[in-house]
């Protein structure tokens, strides 16, 4: 049983990292020569799992602290990673970089200018495993089973068989052929100085000891809870326990969720202002509880540190849930991804507001026995 498949009766847990299962056959171990090596790093996928992935870099940094360490990623994902401090360079990719041979010769070349020693897929699909390839790194490391998914097991010539579900767990599991064992998680996400004190200056304007933030978007429909459930939940924030809640969006059908919210809390959430990843992540941090749908913000807030809940019905929070976080799960919608993809959110509308507002009492209760202590 997976740990997406450990709740509780109530519904919601914390996802836990799996007891690791004996292997077969250990992973290769890589030597490597010298005192600085050549590592690359492949994620180009979401926001979030690219956020997830972020501890793979620092884990490289505090092994190898004179290594050069870059990551190449796409236009979308590239903000979380731009300017990280494990981080020496970052390779952009147009979407689509592969599907045309000039393409590939540019991404080829790009690649090769880094002379790596190590490649690094810790997406597991084809366009992944394609850039360590191309990357010419003697060393490619990648999944072996069924995270290596698509044509990436053909890409690398070190393979690991990852013994854990969640998505960061396994991505560190990558790097046990380099020596690297059961490091510590940590995140260090990117924020710039200005993003951070414009946060600061928007959270001051807020009349309320303790804000909430809450996120409505989702880049599935099966993956979102209903505003007006939000709504209902800002206005038990509010009633029991203080909190003024901020509603954030990104895309303009995010916006009118936000509204909704907004207007069905009776005047207990207000709607953000735009902002892009840097200013979001910002504001994020000046919150003391952040509430999401299963996306990229949502793993935002777990790595700046902010106490999260997160909302799961067509996804396994064991699988990519908030990182020692809170997750809720009432219903799964089952299938393959481009099944659960075009789902309705019934799965979503199994959670009700009184779960939430459950788990919002087990945090307070945490936190109270924390301070206390």
């Amino acid at each position: 049983m997976s740990a997406g498949e450990k709740t509780r009766k109530s519904g919601f847990y914390k996802p836990i990292t799996d007891p690791p299962a004996s292997r077969a056959v250990p992973p290769q171990e890589i030597m490597l020569e010298g005192d600085s090596p050549r590592f690359l790093i492949s994620r180009m996928s979401a926001i979030g799992d690219t956020i997830l992935t972020l501890p793979v870099a620092c884990a490289l940094r505090d092994q190898f602290p004179e290594s050069k360490i870059f990551w190449v990623v796409e236009e979308k994902s590239s903000p979380v990673v731009h300017r990280h401090d494990a981080v020496d360079e970052v390779v952009i990719l147009d979407r689509g970089w592969f599907t045309s041979p000039s393409r590939l010769r540019s991404a080829r070349q790009q690649l090769r200018s880094l002379r790596c020693d190590v490649a690094i897929d810790c997406q597991g699909m084809t366009k992944s495993g394609l850039a360590c390839l191309l990357s010419g790194a003697k060393h490619r490391i990648g999944y072996l089973g069924k995270q290596a998914r698509e044509l990436s097991r053909w890409f690398s010539n070190v393979r690991v068989e990852p013994v854990f579900h969640h998505l960061t767990d396994r991505s560190l599991e990558l790097l046990t052929p380099l020596g690297i064992h059961s490091p510590a998680v940590r995140w260090d996400l990117p924020i710039p100085g200005p993003a951070k004190a414009w946060a600061e200056r928007y959270r001051n304007t807020i009349p309320a000891s303790r804000v909430a933030i809450m996120n409505p978007g989702a880049t599935w429909h099966s993956k979102r809870w209903l505003p007006e459930r939000f709504g209902a939940t800002a206005r038990y924030l509010r009633d029991r326990y203080g909190y003024t809640t901020v509603a954030v969006w990104g895309t303009s059908l995010d916006r009118a969720m936000a509204s909704d919210i907004v207007a069905t809390s009776n005047g207990a959430a207000i709607l953000a202002p735009d902002t892009d990843l840097h200013h979001l992540a910002a504001l994020i941090g000046t919150a003391d509880l952040f509430l999401s749908n299963d996306t990229g913000p949502l793993h935002m807030a777990v790595a700046v540190g902010t106490p999260t809940i997160g909302l799961y019905g067509a996804t396994r929070p064991g699988d990519s849930g908030p990182y020692g976080q809170t997750a809720i799960q009432m219903a799964y919608e089952s299938g393959s991804s481009r099944q659960r993809r075009n789902a309705s959110n019934a799965a979503m509308c199994a959670i009700g507001v009184e779960h939430v507002c459950e788990a919002v009492d087990a945090l307070e209760q945490q936190q109270r026995f924390l301070v206390a202590a």
